[in-house]
């Protein structure tokens, strides 16, 4: 199932007695997510993307916007007629059913041509139970087990109807480093499955990443950039985009152009054929250094950790924004820890330049047509 929201605008009455400008906790947001994907809504606390994921579901009415499954408009239609299954973060099981019973609950309100026998319902049940590989559980209650196993139930309730949209709310916030990522693991796999269109609101850039078709990143209500994952990481459209994407997060400087070279500090870094002078912020990504005797980036060494398949040189910059520098280096290359200094060269597809002013992304020779190489 296509979805399409078009200028969609959600706003609050303002709680605060000396401002009372209403809260836009979405703005103006326009997209389409194709049929059978699996998009990841991503962003900081409060960007909007858990209000988008209701005004869809039909929990909330939007302030203006139309929101379109297909090609029906279901902007003002019931959440009961929408035909979407929403995974909460908290599971929201009911405690004194089993989980068959939990998971039958959805099919006994079916009404009409949709209405089934006991025992269709127990059969759609299992089918369910075994998509999600929870079927031996099936008379345990809720309290008898863990929360991946009560994470399971949530999804089979929520996709017994077979919804043509599937909606999870930070299903996996609640588990455990290990238990999360088999958890996201095994969702791809039941929406690769099934096939139904899924959006997975998440604030964790590492599960929407892996798992996605689609990201779609948001900021204070407001879309920032929409693409596949690994373009939206290589080429983000502004420094709020590349400082969210990324474990260790971009490394960030202050720097000027001058002569068609980049500065960082007194070292010139990278050549930048085509830009006039100006000053910028510079974005690295932690793979994007070369360890180099004569390299021409300059900073002072702290310490080198290894991490088995690669080394994290950690080091500073006056002109560095993070405070520290963190560069992935593999583990094979020999860093001299003696001195106190380490050099390097640049690789051009890792360097992203941002206007000092809007922040928007700036583009030079060497950079766009060679930043999805790796």
């Amino acid at each position: 199932m296509k979805i399409v929201l078009q200028n969609l605008t959600k706003t609050f009455p303002s709680r605060n007695k000396k401002n009372r400008a209403d809260v836009i906790a979405v703005n103006d947001c326009t997209f389409e997510i194709p049929d059978g994907r699996l998009i990841g809504l991503l962003g900081p606390s409060g960007c909007g993307k858990s209000t988008t994921l209701n005004l869809i579901c039909g929990l909330l009415k939007p302030t203006s916007g139309k929101i379109y499954f297909g090609d029906d408009d279901v902007t003002t239609l019931a959440p009961e007629h929408r035909g979407v299954g929403l995974v909460f973060q908290n599971y929201a099981l009911y405690p004194h059913m089993t989980v068959k019973q939990n998971i039958i609950f959805p099919l006994e309100n079916l009404k009409g041509e949709k209405k089934l026998t006991k025992q269709q319902m127990e059969e759609h049940a299992l089918e369910t139970a075994k998509l999600v590989q929870i079927e031996e559980l099936m008379e345990r209650r809720p309290s008898e087990l863990s929360g991946g196993q009560q994470q399971r139930v949530a999804i089979a309730r929520a996709l017994v109807k077979m919804p043509r949209v599937l909606l999870l709310d930070e299903p996996l916030s609640n588990l455990d480093a290990r238990l999360r990522l088999q958890t996201r693991e095994e969702l791809r796999r039941i929406q690769k499955e099934t096939g139904i269109t899924t959006i997975f609101v998440t604030h964790d850039q590492d599960e929407a990443m892996s798992i996605s078709d689609m990201i779609v990143v948001m900021n204070e209500g407001v879309v920032q950039q929409i693409g596949k994952p690994q373009d939206v990481y290589d080429n983000p459209v502004n420094l709020f985009v590349a400082r969210f994407l990324g474990t260790p997060p971009i490394n960030v400087f202050e720097g000027k152009i001058y002569g068609n070279t980049l500065y960082i500090g007194e070292n010139a870094v990278l050549t930048t054929q085509g830009l006039s002078d100006m000053d910028v912020y510079v974005g690295i990504r932690p793979e994007g250094f070369i360890p180099e005797e004569n390299g021409p980036f300059v900073c002072r060494l702290n310490r080198v950790e290894v991490t088995g398949r690669d080394s994290s040189v950690i080091s500073t910059h006056t002109c560095s924004l993070n405070g520290t520098i963190r560069s992935i280096i593999n583990s094979d290359c020999v860093i001299n820890t003696e001195t106190d200094t380490v050099r390097f060269s640049l690789k051009p597809h890792k360097v992203c330049l941002f206007h000092k002013e809007t922040k928007e992304r700036i583009y030079f020779s060497g950079n766009e047509s060679t930043q999805r190489r790796q």
